[in-house]
């Protein structure tokens, strides 16, 4: 995947499955946005040292650090980063924990195009 420019405003995407990631970006791209993905929590947490999205798109289901892991240091050290949650787990605990950490929005996979769009949108207005 290309790298965003580090002055452009960007929406960053955390997912580890490749499949995710790659239909994401082909959506960002539609709407005329800009986007970066991450294959692990690890790796989009490395990247905020060198710059910051304008919101995530955060999978909670992922080998190594967790999505409910890098929502908990973003909710400590950038509360003011949007994030919307992604899940293809959806069970009523797993809602409870995500959103303990105010996500903007709470999706499930397969995602409806619309309703992730409309949350960026709120989320970079």
């Amino acid at each position: 995947m290309r790298t965003v420019p580090k002055q452009t405003a960007f929406i960053a995407i955390v997912d580890d499955e490749e499949s995710i990631r790659r239909a994401f970006l082909r959506l960002m791209r539609s709407a005329g946005l800009a986007a970066e993905c991450f294959s692990s929590g690890a790796e989009f947490l490395n990247s905020l040292a060198i710059c910051e999205p304008r919101c995530v798109v955060l999978d909670l289901h992922m080998p190594g650090m967790s999505g409910f892991e890098v929502q908990a240091l973003l909710a400590h050290s950038w509360p003011h980063l949007p994030v919307i949650v992604v899940t293809g787990h959806h069970t009523v605990e797993t809602r409870v924990q995500a959103m303990s950490a105010h996500p903007l929005a709470y999706l499930l996979k397969p995602i409806d195009d619309r309703l992730l769009l409309d949350a960026i949108g709120m989320a970079v207005k």
